[in-house]
């Protein structure tokens, strides 16, 4: 079956997120299966992707994170779009703001929702003092209020559904995210670039990602004077100066796209995630399918991802010691390192965009059956 399908995004390019990446990525899969797809993203920028309409409205910055555009439209406005493309079934993309109005809408306009839950608002708000105030239990009984009215709520992650659950959030179901698996390749290791960053024969351990408080990329310090191994740093962000101030031996490669980036996650020999708040986290996907063994936190997301003491190592991500020892275990064993780095290969092959697409459009299928249940009920 050929669909119409309305993406109601929270963030979208130029704006490069995990929510921008996804909603491309399954912009890119519907197109090439035939299906017709309208976005509605805040912010100036372009008006198509992958020649498919996009949809504009107007937005503003959040206070204390330059970063982060918010769209601002009324249901009304969302309803006009909404109705004049007259979808099969409308995505929500971490639905909050503009999410929301997106949700009345499609309620309004009685049409099939899907609402994808990424981004754990509660921890991102920790991190900026600005928002602290605002409290969890008011961020998740506003959340909760969105997806009540989604005929199927999906999770990025075994953990987050069931934490989704305890938040009374009904219909939740559980679809991932895919990895392309040709461009985050062992084949992208630099043995110039290796040599740059570590010219006596480091390990090169490594983090590829938004520099930012919610990140938690401070805890970077516990692995400073580690013998044997180099640190580098992917990304910026604003939690940059200060990093480069706590961390001032390691390698700061700055913000990288492209076969840069594919070049830099290859070129690692140890990957560190720190942010405990990550409903999936896709750059741990992402130095799995470029070779790389992983050190995550032991919640969210990286807990499905990473096969502890296979293909990487979960630690608790409040203790800095226990991270710096699983890192010293990988780099200072060899032999251990190619087998991490084969099992972590070997552990997303899988997952590409092709198949986690395929899942998609059967959620697309049950919200659209549950819809129909619902309104002849």
């Amino acid at each position: 079956m050929v669909m119409r399908v309305a993406i109601v995004t929270e963030s979208f390019l130029p704006q490069i997120n995990g929510v921008t990446n996804s909603v491309c990525r399954v912009v890119e899969q519907l197109t090439r299966r035939g299906h017709t797809v309208l976005v509605v993203a805040p912010g100036e920028g372009e008006s198509s992707y992958a020649g498919q309409p996009v949809a504009r409205v107007a937005s503003f910055t959040l206070p204390g994170n330059d970063d982060s555009v918010v769209g601002l439209s009324t249901r009304r406005r969302v309803a006009r779009t909404l109705r004049d493309f007259a979808p099969d079934v409308v995505h929500l993309a971490s639905p909050v703001w503009l999410g929301k109005a997106g949700m009345n809408a499609a309620v309004r306009l009685g049409l099939p929702t899907v609402a994808v839950f990424q981004t754990d608002l509660a921890g991102f708000a920790r991190g900026y003092r600005l928002w602290r105030s605002i409290g969890d239990d008011a961020i998740w009984s506003w959340l909760r209020r969105i997806h009540d009215q989604a005929d199927v709520t999906l999770a990025p992650s075994t953990d987050t559904a069931r934490r989704l659950v305890e938040h009374g959030f009904p219909r939740v179901r559980r679809w991932g995210r895919g990895v392309d698996l040709e461009r985050f390749h062992p084949a992208y290791r630099d043995d110039e670039l290796r040599r740059e960053l570590a010219p006596a024969g480091e390990a090169l351990v490594g983090y590829v990602g938004r520099l930012a408080p919610e990140k938690r990329v401070g805890a970077l310090t516990a692995l400073r004077d580690m013998p044997g191994a180099g640190l580098v740093v992917v990304g910026g962000g604003p939690s940059e100066p200060e990093l480069r101030a706590e961390l001032p031996d390691a390698a700061f490669l700055g913000f990288r796209t492209g076969a840069d980036l594919s070049r830099a996650y290859a070129s690692l020999d140890v990957f560190v995630h720190t942010g405990p708040a990550e409903t999936f986290c896709q750059a741990v996907q992402e130095a799995l399918s470029s070779g790389v063994p992983v050190v995550a936190p032991d919640t969210g997301g990286p807990v499905d991802l990473v096969d502890h003491g296979t293909s990487g190592y979960l630690v608790d991500p409040d203790d800095p010691d226990a991270l710096r020892t699983a890192v010293e275990r990988i780099t200072s064993d060899a032999p251990l390192r190619r087998d991490m780095a084969a099992a972590a290969r070997g552990s997303v092959h899988r997952r590409s965009w092709e198949a986690t697409c395929d899942e998609l459009l059967g959620h697309y299928d049950t919200a659209i059956a549950q819809h129909g249940q619902l309104a002849a009920a």
